[in-house]
């Protein structure tokens, strides 16, 4: 009787060795599949984050409270229709556009040559060599991009209420904008701009409210090296001033067939009087100005006592967002980042106290100004009624002047497939989502190899096997 060959040992060995193995393929399969699932959903995730920070939820114009008594500030006027195809009257400008507040490299003269104290020769006069032709100017780099022909450029001034304020209702004044073609071809320039929080458009030719205090304008058609100006005509609440500090900005854009569009914007300041008048008070306040540098600059707040007796006197500086008191005096404390109140002490009948107060203003404020900021001023005397009075102040920075070199326009889309492009395109660098792809693909390739390798063995090991 022949003798059956039985081994255990080696035939229990290949069910868990299959099993393995298809366990190994199932999670090299699977982890090879998990990188295209990772960027299909990040990207989907990028798109929509985008479009909500793109298109924020109605409202968020709307105008702040006042104080318990106020009355209720007058609405903005909503889209009523489609915008105006005819731009605002303007008026040519023939003075000189302001200069653009760059730092001027500096010049140095030659000193005058010394005088010549020894006796003249009777020698043949050596003529000097001719000085070097000028150096040619540097052609433009191959590799960096065109300058754009189009340009444009905005100013504004402020919306500046005289004291007759105090006596209206409302207030219909002016707010003068001047447009410059800084470019090399014919434009076609448009205009819109914001008002703040009881400032409404009072019927300017040509534009049209879109809602939230924003409006805009028909086109231009402009000439290179074109300047002029249009007036925009407001109207202030007599409510307003309980909202001071207020400030607007203006914005143009200009397009050309072929070079793109460019934008240039600006701030304006609505400045309030001294007031609501009151008798036994004045309140001054000086302009903040900061220099190409964007240093800290001062404010000086001067509070005086015209009454017939002493009160105790105190200022409270109300900033715009970006602008902070870093370090506040002696007798000041911080109450919020935009708020710093002062204690000046006693002020004598007739006297006037100052305060200086050091200000600082972040690069993104500075590009805004003009802006706007208020004082409120106080005097509490020991008998008869406490006084107070506020009015608003300019900020302005020379880093708003200058002029920034045209560039072409970034194309449109959603935030996030905006910034997903530009970190793609960087200097050839790859964005954290592709380095999570890259390191995912290459441990799901070697899951596979390690796989097909067990697979291989395994078959080896059975075709070697005598037995089988």
């Amino acid at each position: 009787m022949a003798r059956l060959d039985h081994r255990p040992g080696r035939r229990s060995r290949h069910p868990r060795t299959a099993s393995m193995l298809a366990f190994s393929l199932a999670v090299g399969l699977a982890v090879a599949a998990a990188p295209g699932l990772a960027l299909a959903g990040s990207g989907n995730g990028a798109i929509v984050t985008a479009a909500h920070r793109v298109n924020p939820p109605d409202g968020t114009g709307t105008d702040p409270a006042g104080e318990p008594g106020d009355e209720t500030p007058t609405p903005d006027p909503t889209d009523t229709g489609p915008l105006p195809t005819s731009p605002p009257p303007t008026v040519p400008e023939t003075s000189p556009p302001p200069p653009v507040t760059t730092v001027p490299a500096p010049t140095t003269t030659a000193p005058p040559p010394a005088p010549v104290t020894t006796a003249p020769t009777t020698a043949a006069p050596t003529t000097a060599p001719p000085p070097p032709p000028p150096a040619p100017p540097a052609a433009p780099r191959p590799d960096g991009p065109a300058a754009s022909p189009v340009g444009v450029q905005v100013t504004t001034g402020d919306v500046a209420l005289s004291p007759a304020y105090w006596n209206a209702r409302s207030t219909v004044t002016s707010l003068r904008v001047t447009v410059t073609n800084t470019g090399r071809v014919a434009e076609e320039i448009r205009l819109a701009y914001t008002l703040p929080a009881g400032v409404t458009d009072a019927g300017t030719k040509g534009c049209a409210a879109t809602g939230g205090g924003e409006y805009r304008c028909g086109a231009w058609t402009s000439g290179p090296g074109a300047r002029f100006s249009t007036t925009l005509r407001v109207r202030v609440s007599g409510q307003a001033w309980r909202q001071m500090p207020l400030s607007g900005s203006v914005r143009v854009s200009a397009s050309a067939a072929g070079g793109g569009t460019v934008s240039d914007n600006e701030g304006f300041a609505v400045l309030f009087p001294p007031g609501p008048p009151v008798p036994g008070i004045k309140l001054q306040a000086d302009e903040v100005a900061f220099d190409i540098s964007g240093a800290a600059s001062n404010l000086a707040v001067r509070l005086g006592n015209t009454g017939a007796v002493d009160a105790a006197g105190a200022v409270e500086v109300v900033l715009p967002a970006g602008v902070t008191v870093p370090t506040p005096p002696a007798g000041c404390v911080m109450v919020d980042p935009t708020r710093t109140r002062c204690d000046l002490g006693s002020v004598p009948a007739g006297r006037t106290a100052e305060v200086r107060l050091p200000v600082n203003a972040t690069p993104e404020a500075q590009r805004d100004a003009p802006l706007a900021g208020a004082v409120v001023g106080k005097l509490d005397p020991r008998s008869g009624r406490a006084r107070q009075v506020q009015m608003s102040f300019r900020i302005t920075a020379a880093a708003a002047l200058a002029t920034p070199p045209p560039s072409e326009p970034a194309p449109t889309g959603s935030t996030g497939v905006l910034a997903a492009g530009a970190a793609a395109g960087d200097g050839g660098g790859m964005s954290s989502v592709q380095r999570t792809a890259v390191i995912v693909v290459v441990v799901s390739t070697v899951l596979v190899v390690l796989a097909l390798t067990l697979a291989t063995t395994s078959l080896r090991r059975r075709m070697t096997d005598p037995g089988e």
